[in-house]
C-alpha cells in the first residue's frame, strides 16, 4: 500500500514511528482541515463558561490519552495478545481519541485500529479523513480502511476481507515478537478465517476493552464532571420545559440540543415515559402529551462532552397538582432503594456482595430494572450486578477498585398498576469509599 510521509511533527510519544497518511489530498489541506476539527476546536465557550463557573478543573486530554492506551496495553500483555484490533467506535475512542461518525460506524466496519502490545498505533480511516486525528499524539500512522462488508464489498467479500487480513497478519508479524496471538472486538467470521490461514490466533478481545476501560484516571474523571455538569444544565432547561400540555417528544428533544450545544455527540436510548405510560419501564418517547399531575421518568444515556457517558435518571412531577398517596408511596421507595444501595459501594467489596445485600423489593408485587449497578465511562461499561434471581445464570464476580464509576439503578412499580419511578445516580469509587457524581436534586415534593 503507497502512503505519504507526513510534514507534521512525529507523534512525541512514539517519535520512533513517523506518522504516515494516505495519499487521499496533499498535506498542508489536511492540516488546515486538522485544526478545524471538533476536537482541536473542543466544547465551546458556552460549555467552558459554566464550567469555570462552577469551579471544575479541565481534563489534560493528552494525559488521558497516554493513561488509555497504557491501559490497553497493560491488558494485552496480561492476556498475553501480540495487540488488538477495534472496529467498535467507542473502543476506537478510548484507544485513540479519534472520533469519526460514531453511530453510522456503529453499524458500517469502515474504521478500525490496531493497538499492539509495544509498537506503532495504526488507524485505517474512512475515506478522505486522514485528517480527523491530528490533534491526537497516540496514533503514529493512518491508513485507508479496506471495507469488507456487504454494502462496500458486495460479491468481493472473501477477496476483500484477504486484504484486510494480509494486512493485518503483517502488522502482527512486524510488532509481535513472534507472538501471533490477536485480539479483536468485532469481526465477521470471513475476517476471523482470513487472519486464521494466515497463522494468526483469534481471540475475543471485549474483556480487553472493558477491563482496560474499568478504571478511570485523573483526568477521565475531570472530563467526567464537566460532561456531567453539561449534561445537568440540559436537564434544568427540561425541566423548565415541563408543563402540561408538552409532548413527551419535545420535551427529550431539549435535553438533545442542550447536550449537542454544550460539545455533546448523541443519546443512546428513548427512554422518557409519562403518566401511565411510566409502569412497565422501558417504552421509548413518545407523542404522548404530558398531563398535569403526571410522573415524567427518564433516563438520560447520554454520550456528551469529551464523549463521556452520562448515565443518571429522574422522575418529576408535572404541573401543579398535589402527587397521590400511590406517587409519594413508589417513588420513596425508590429513593431509599438507591440511598441505601450507594452507601454499599467502598473499594474491596466483590460483585457477589452487591448482589446480595442491596435493598430490593419482593419480586412478586415489584417490577424492577434490569439490574442493581453497572459501570459507566465512554458508555454503559462492565461490571454489571445482578439482582439474586439472575445471579446462578447470568452473575460473574470481582471487586470495586479505586477509580471505577458506577451506576445505582432504580426502577420501581407495581406488577398490578399504578406509578412508576425511575432513579438513578452516577457514583466514584474512591480509596475511602465513594463519591456521589450526579448532582440534580430529587423531588422534594414526592419525598415529603
Amino acid at each position: 500500500m503507497s502512503t505519504l510521509v507526513s510534514n507534521r511533527p512525529a507523534p512525541t510519544m512514539n517519535r520512533a514511528h513517523p506518522r504516515r497518511i494516505g495519499p487521499a489530498s496533499p498535506q498542508p489541506a489536511a492540516d488546515a482541515a486538522g485544526a478545524l476539527n471538533m476536537h482541536t476546536l473542543g466544547p465551546g465557550e458556552e460549555a467552558l463558561a459554566e464550567w469555570a463557573q462552577a469551579g471544575l478543573t479541565l481534563p489534560d486530554l493528552a494525559a488521558m490519552r497516554r493513561h488509555r492506551l497504557a491501559r490497553v496495553r497493560q491488558q494485552l500483555r496480561r492476556a498475553d495478545y501480540a495487540g488488538i484490533v477495534l472496529y467498535d467506535p467507542v473502543n476506537v475512542r478510548y484507544a485513540t481519541d479519534s472520533t469519526n461518525m460514531q453511530v453510522w460506524l456503529l453499524h458500517n466496519a469502515s474504521r478500525y485500529v490496531f493497538v499492539p502490545a509495544d509498537g506503532p498505533v495504526v488507524l485505517w480511516e474512512f475515506d478522505h479523513c486522514d485528517f480527523l486525528s491530528g490533534h491526537t499524539d497516540v496514533v503514529d500512522e493512518i491508513r485507508p480502511c479496506v471495507p469488507w462488508f456487504y454494502f462496500c464489498a458486495g460479491d468481493r467479500i472473501p477477496e476483500q476481507a484477504q486484504r484486510w487480513a494480509d494486512e493485518i497478519a503483517a502488522l502482527v508479524r512486524q510488532h509481535g515478537g513472534g507472538n501471533t496471538r490477536l485480539a479483536i472486538d468485532r469481526c465477521n467470521a470471513e475476517g476471523v478465517a482470513a487472519l486464521e490461514g494466515l497463522g494468526i490466533q483469534v481471540h475475543n478481545g471485549e474483556a480487553v476493552m472493558e477491563r482496560a476501560r474499568e478504571i478511570k484516571g485523573e483526568d477521565e474523571i475531570r472530563a467526567m464532571r464537566c460532561a456531567i455538569h453539561a449534561c445537568e444544565q440540559g436537564m434544568v432547561v427540561m425541566r423548565q420545559h415541563l408543563e402540561p400540555g408538552i409532548s413527551e417528544q419535545r420535551l427529550w428533544s431539549h435535553l438533545h440540543a442542550e447536550n449537542i450545544a454544550r460539545g455533546g455527540e448523541w443519546i443512546e436510548t428513548r427512554l422518557l415515559a409519562s403518566g401511565p405510560r411510566c409502569n412497565p419501564w422501558y417504552q421509548e418517547c413518545s407523542s404522548r402529551t404530558i398531563e398535569n399531575g403526571d410522573l415524567v421518568a427518564f433516563d438520560t444515556d447520554l454520550v456528551g462532552s469529551y464523549g463521556i457517558c452520562v448515565d443518571t435518571s429522574r422522575t418529576w412531577l408535572c404541573g401543579d397538582r398535589a402527587p397521590s398517596p400511590a406517587q409519594r408511596d413508589i417513588y420513596r421507595r425508590a429513593w431509599e432503594q438507591v440511598q441505601h444501595n450507594i452507601a454499599l459501594l467502598r473499594p474491596g467489596v466483590s460483585y457477589h456482595e452487591l448482589t446480595h445485600r442491596a435493598l430490593r423489593y419482593p419480586a412478586d408485587t415489584f417490577r424492577h430494572y434490569t439490574c442493581l449497578y453497572h459501570g459507566v465511562g465512554l458508555c454503559d461499561e462492565a461490571p454489571i450486578i445482578y439482582f439474586p434471581e439472575a445471579w446462578q445464570g447470568f452473575g460473574y464476580d470481582g471487586v470495586l477498585e479505586p477509580g471505577m464509576v458506577m451506576c445505582v439503578e432504580s426502577y420501581l412499580g407495581r406488577i398490578d398498576g399504578g406509578p412508576g419511578v425511575k432513579l438513578e445516580e452516577q457514583v466514584l469509587i474512591t480509596p475511602t469509599g465513594h463519591e456521589v457524581l450526579t448532582r440534580t436534586p430529587f423531588e422534594d415534593t414526592l419525598l415529603r
